[in-house]
C-alpha cells in the first residue's frame, strides 16, 4: 500500500498526503520516490496543491532505520541517494501552481525543508521546526537553497549551525510560516488560503508565482522590460479581459 496519496477535488485543488504516521511521516528511499512520482502526476489545470500528512507529526525528517542502513554507504551511493532527495524537492519547487503546506506537529530536517519549499505554509501553534542535521554530524545541504530563499542567509545560518528547535511563533516571525493558527482552526485556515487562490485568475495566479522567481535578486534595470511585458501580455489575454469586464460590470469573473 502506498504511503503517498494524491487526490483532486471539484475545485481542482490537489492534496498530496504523506500517509506514514506510524513512522512520523519520515523519509526513506521509497517515500522520496513516491512523493516525486506523485508530484509528476499533478494535472497542469490544478489550481493549487496542498502538501499535508497524517498523524500528529508533519514530517520527522529521515527515518531512523533508513539512516541506519545508510551508515555504510559509499560516497557514490550517498550521492545517488542525495540526488533522489534533491529531485523530490526540486519537483515540488517547480510546480506551476501554488504549493500550500498544512503543518501540524513537528517538522524536522527534511520535514522543515518541505515547509521551506512551499509557497505558503499554514501551521498550527503546536508545530515546531528544526534543521538538526549538524547534531548528527551532517548538513541540511539539499534543503538549503529553499531555506535561504525563504528566511534569508542570517537566519538560515543560525538555525543550521545550532540545530535548535524553534516553535511555531518564531517560525512565523522569521517567515518560514506564512499563517499561524490554533490547531482546531488549521483546516479552516488552509481552506481560506485556497479560497483566496481560487478567487484569482488561474493563469494570473501561476504567472504571479513565476514572476516572483523572475525578479528575485535582480536589479530593477535588469527586469524593467520583463515586468512591462508580463503585465501587457496578461492584460490582453482572455483571462485579463474577463477579469476587467467582471470588475467593471460588478460581477464575479467566469473562470
Amino acid at each position: 500500500m502506498s504511503d503517498v496519496r494524491l487526490a483532486a477535488d471539484t475545485r481542482a485543488v490537489a492534496r498530496l498526503t504523506i500517509a506514514r504516521p506510524l513512522r512520523k511521516n519520515a523519509f526513506d528511499a521509497a517515500l522520496i520516490a513516491e512523493i516525486t512520482a506523485a508530484v509528476g502526476r499533478v494535472d497542469r489545470s490544478t489550481r493549487a496543491v496542498v502538501l499535508q500528512s497524517e498523524g500528529d507529526t508533519f514530517c520527522a525528517g529521515a527515518d531512523i532505520e533508513w539512516m541506519r542502513g545508510m551508515a555504510g554507504y559509499s560516497l557514490d551511493e550517498n550521492i545517488a541517494d542525495s540526488t533522489a532527495l534533491a529531485a523530490m524537492f526540486r519537483a515540488l519547487y517547480d510546480l506551476e501552481m501554488p504549493l500550500v503546506a498544512r503543518v501540524q506537529g513537528a517538522a524536522i530536517g527534511g520535514g522543515a525543508g518541505l515547509v521551506a519549499v512551499a509557497d505558503i505554509a499554514v501551521a498550527s501553534t503546536d508545530a515546531s521546526f528544526a534543521f538538526s542535521e549538524t547534531r548528527l554530524g551532517i548538513l541540511p545541504a539539499v534543503v538549503s537553497p529553499y531555506v535561504v530563499r525563504k528566511i534569508g542567509p542570517g537566519r538560515a545560518t543560525a538555525l543550521f549551525a545550532t540545530g535548535s528547535r524553534i516553535d511555531a511563533k518564531r517560525a512565523h516571525e522569521i517567515g518560514l510560516v506564512e499563517r499561524l493558527v490554533e490547531p482546531s482552526d488549521l483546516d479552516a485556515a488552509v481552506g481560506s488560503v485556497l479560497d483566496a487562490i481560487i478567487s484569482g485568475g488561474p493563469k494570473a495566479v501561476n504567472a504571479a508565482k513565476r514572476l516572483v522567481r523572475e525578479v528575485e535578486g535582480k536589479h530593477i534595470d535588469e527586469i524593467a522590460d520583463l515586468t512591462v511585458k508580463r503585465i501587457a501580455e496578461i492584460r490582453v489575454s482572455h483571462e485579463g479581459q474577463e477579469g476587467l469586464r467582471a470588475f467593471l460590470e460588478k460581477r464575479e469573473p467566469r473562470w
